[in-house]
């Protein structure tokens, strides 16, 4: 199975469209949305190609034509569709044209158009129809106090007698999570479905094209439902604190199927189900899985089968009023990942995968007797004397067992958990095994890729994407492994610059968005963690900023202006609520909780001077977000507060020689990045700030808020020379400390492991955490100079500016854009550099080359043209699309 690599950029001879998306997925089903978007990209390998103007059609059931956009003139990648109602469960096929150029085709499913369409109910297990679970006595000894009454997941199964057809389509999901068959096969390939909302509000559904499943005869529908994060263990309160959403998982299915004849049989989930327990003895996110293949119900999902023996499903309701399409890709097994190192000692194996990742493992084992248990248990790193280290697991036991049927040769992975571990320790089994590392999270397309010359900063990247992998299970979350992962609103907000340029994360973050909103309490604060369970904290600075933050640098990636009119009302809401409390215009009254810069190293950042900086960026983002819209009033009122905001910092946050008040590094990156200082006393606080490095030995202090900042702002300012500095050190505290220790994700903390003290605090030390990882985004826009102009959204108009220095002699980094890749290669060798630049169709650029002596720039071996200036170290030119190659002197 491949790995999480971006694909070759497609060759075009002339203009043509390609990768079609619908609501930014690729041939999606369940469609929802009465308008959905339609988008595409452009290629073409000649210079200045850029369209002229786009027609949309759209082709419905029976071929019949829904919509003819007609010839639009204009730029355009994507339109909203504009033609007849839409029909639920029918497929609809589109072509795009562009002119002058060519033409791609692709389709779309529609889901439950109308709320009154749906049939199922909501069932599930019948408690009244047993005594409670008690686990039968051969079933105990593998459970702890934590698993000890954990309950087996369900089995369920229907066989409808159904006239032959022409499309099968079953739209499912679950109060808990499930797994679909049908006729004896598994449908699609999403993993954890349905994922995880807050399910108060929403509860999305997957629809699944299951046609090719469904021939003569009877048809299975089969499914097997756990707890999940709806009643299974969620962060540190366990069980008790998953169960606000609910008891015990529920399930719904509805078959639709259409006929040669046009008619169309409609079945969905009600008292005629039948379920019942089986091999799955339990299942849980955090705690593991145990299967006892003695018990596998062989059939269970084919036709045919004997269920008299099962009981009757319950109805527990008919509510649809929460249900949902599905915005996003579902998460998926992207990868499998070989172990490095297998060590054995008796019964005992230590497995390396030399990656830490989050998923599970599939075992194969022969040679096991029946009744053998062989026990998995999950870590990210060993200990001193070789051991699995598991302490800062917490609660999460990330244990699972597997009871061999005693056939020839059996294989075990589990379905309804995910682990967050490099290290596996295998227990029970002394005979042939064969592990391999299945790596799960949500699908989101890879959209960019940087590379250079030096292989620390190469691993640092490797590092980062990898913690996006693990982080991003359904939701953004803190960490894969202990008894927490839950989508921490601050960490998500500063992370995600990066996690734009590594995937396309429009859908993805479109659904935690809706979460956002539905949790933001009446006065508009936003709670710190986004589904809203565990805490009742709202209104932290930095946390709750991401109802800001998010919808602004979604729509500047992605030119998606539907995010900023979802999101205008929530982001006045939480801005209006930071000034009713503060109207003195400093952030000083909190009703919720205040985390300051997270995780700084040995400093302490003014709690009240990065409270106002976020309040003054979230009015500032919220009078854009209104510019954009139109909503001039809004504009005018939120503007106008970010300026008394800044006024008010700088009276009390500014001294007049340009120091900030705490002295911190983080406090100069805010107050600059967020144009906080006063014009005059910029460069004086520019100095202070590289006076705090130099006066530390060229060494990072900031926390989570202020770590993305660095590369950014120190380049803004001239001193790149010091954000490479940064960028290769490896003593503590740096990201080449964790690298030069075999770190393969990014750690929580600075001291998540050192010499003087060994492992870090147990309470809270995740070895695979994002939010440090933020430099990800200058290796992209920095390094290799891949970005767009402040006033630009969707790449319309890249910025081209890479920033050579430290010790690389070459770096090159690609990204799709809305339009189209975007590239760049630069390469210094001697004294000449050569850079390498590709503008996808319908953009203008604006690239500096850099270079010693700007007149000494040449493009293809000739001047440059549209020259529009020059810095003391940079040609700038304006190119159109296509590829540009340049050559200047240059020293360092």
């Amino acid at each position: 199975m491949p790995g999480w690599s971006l694909p070759p950029a497609p060759a075009a001879a002339s203009l043509r469209p390609y990768d079609l998306r619908c609501e930014h997925r690729r041939t999606p089903l369940g469609v929802g949305a009465p308008a959905p978007r339609l988008s595409w990209r452009l290629a073409s390998d000649r210079r200045g190609d850029a369209p002229a103007a786009y027609r949309i059609r759209v082709h419905g059931p029976g071929g019949v034509l829904a919509w003819d956009s007609g010839w639009v003139d204009g730029q355009d990648v994507s339109a909203g569709y504009g033609g007849a109602p839409l029909v639920s469960f029918a497929r609809y096929r589109w072509e795009v044209s562009v002119r002058p150029g060519g033409s791609a085709e692709s389709w779309f499913d529609t889901g439950v158009m109308h709320a009154d369409e749906w049939r199922a109910a909501w069932i599930g297990h019948d408690p009244e129809t047993e005594p409670p679970f008690e686990p039968p006595a051969d079933d105990r000894e593998p459970r702890t106090a934590r698993t000890a009454f954990l309950p087996p997941p369900r089995y369920f199964r229907r066989e409808l007698d159904l006239r032959p057809a022409t499309s099968v389509r079953i739209a499912c999901t679950a109060r808990g999570l499930y797994e679909l068959h049908v006729n004896g096969a598994r449908a699609g390939d999403g993993e954890l479905t349905p994922g995880w909302t807050d399910y108060r509000y929403r509860v999305p559904y997957q629809v699944y094209d299951v046609t090719d499943l469904v021939g003569e005869g009877p048809v299975c529908v089969g499914a097997v439902l756990a707890d999940g994060w709806w009643s299974g263990s969620l962060g540190w309160d366990g069980r008790q604190q998953a169960q606000r959403y609910g008891r015990r998982p529920e399930l719904l299915v509805q078959l639709v199927a259409d006929h040669a004849d046009g008619s169309r049989t409609v079945a969905g989930t009600d008292a005629t189900w039948r379920e019942t327990t089986g091999p799955l003895r339990y299942a849980d996110l955090l705690m593991g899985e145990w299967y006892d293949a003695r018990l596998d119900l062989d059939g269970w999902d084919r036709p045919g089968f004997d269920d008299s023996s099962w009981a009757p499903a319950r109805v527990l309701s008919s509510d649809h009023g929460v249900l949902v399409p599905s915005l996003a890709e579902p998460v998926r097994v992207t990868q499998d990942v070989v172990p490095v190192d297998v060590r054995r000692a008796g019964d005992r194996t230590i497995v390396d995968l030399g990656q830490n990742i989050a998923g599970r493992v599939r075992l194969t084992i022969r040679g096991a007797r029946a009744g053998d248990r062989v026990t998995l248990r999950h870590g990210e790193a060993l200990d001193d004397d070789g051991g699995l280290y598991t302490a800062n697991l917490r609660s999460a036991e990330a244990t699972d067992h597997y009871v061999a049927a005693g056939r020839p040769e059996e294989t075990f992975e589990p379905r309804f958990t995910v682990h967050g571990f490099r290290y596996v320790e295998i227990t029970g089994h002394s005979g042939d095994l064969d592990v391999a590392g299945r790596v799960l999270h949500s699908d989101t397309p890879v959209a960019g890729e940087f590379s250079c010359s030096d292989a620390t900063v190469g691993q640092l990247m490797s590092n980062v994407r990898w913690s996006q992998r693990g982080n991003f299970v359904s939701v953004p979350t803190d960490c894969p492994q202990r008894d927490e992962r839950l989508g921490w609103t601050a960490d998500a907000q500063v992370f995600l610059p990066t996690a734009c340029y590594n995937a396309d994360v429009a859908a993805f973050f479109t659904g935690w968005l809706a979460d956002l909103r539905c949790a933001q309490t009446a006065e508009g604060a936003v709670p710190d963690v986004v589904p809203h369970v565990m805490t009742e904290r709202h209104g932290t600075p930095g946390w709750g900023d991401a109802a800001t933050i998010v919808p602004w640098h979604l729509y500047r990636v992605y030119g998606d202006e539907r995010v900023l009119r979802d999101s205008l009302p929530s982001m006045r809401r939480w801005v209006d609520h930071v000034e009713r409390h503060n109207p003195g215009l400093i952030w000083r009254n909190r009703v919720g909780s205040h985390y300051g810069d997270w995780l700084q190293a040995d400093v302490r950042t003014s709690r009240d001077l990065l409270a106002t900086a976020f309040f003054a960026l979230s009015a500032d983002l919220t009078a854009k977000a209104a510019a954009v819209l139109g909503d001039h009033s809004a504009f005018e009122r939120y503007a106008g507060l970010r300026a008394r905001i800044g006024e008010a910092f700088a009276r009390e946050f500014v001294s007049p020689d340009g120091r900030i008040t705490g002295d911190t590094q983080t406090g100069y990156l805010l107050a600059l990045a967020h144009g906080l200082v006063p014009d005059p006393l910029v460069p004086a606080a520019v100095g202070h700030l590289v006076a705090d490095l130099e006066g530390r030995g060229r060494r990072l202090t900031t926390g989570f808020a202020g770590v993305g900042l660095l590369g950014p702002v120190l380049s803004a300012h001239g001193h790149e020379d010091l954000a490479y500095a940064l960028l290769h050190d490896d003593r503590y505290p740096s990201w080449g400390y964790s690298i030069k220790r075999g770190a393969t994700t990014i750690w929580e903390r600075w001291n998540g492991w050192t010499e003087e003290t060994g492992f870090g605090p147990v309470a809270m030390n995740s070895f695979n955490h994002y939010a440090l990882g933020s430099v990800g985004a200058w290796l992209y826009s920095g390094v290799a100079g891949l970005g767009q102009e402040e006033d630009s959204a969707g790449f319309r108009r890249p910025l081209v500016r890479p920033l050579p220095g430290g010790t690389l002699t070459w770096a090159v980094a690609s990204y799709d854009t809305p339009l189209g890749r975007l590239s760049s290669r630069w390469e210094v060798d001697g004294g000449t550099l050569r850079l390498e630049v590709r503008i996808p169709p319908g953009a203008v650029a604006t690239v500096h080359v850099p270079a010693t002596d700007p007149s000494s720039v040449r493009e293809s071996g000739a001047p440059v043209d549209e020259v529009v200036g020059a810095t003391g170290s940079a040609l700038v030119c304006r190119v159109p699309s296509g590829r540009y190659e340049f050559t200047a002197a240059w020293e360092r």
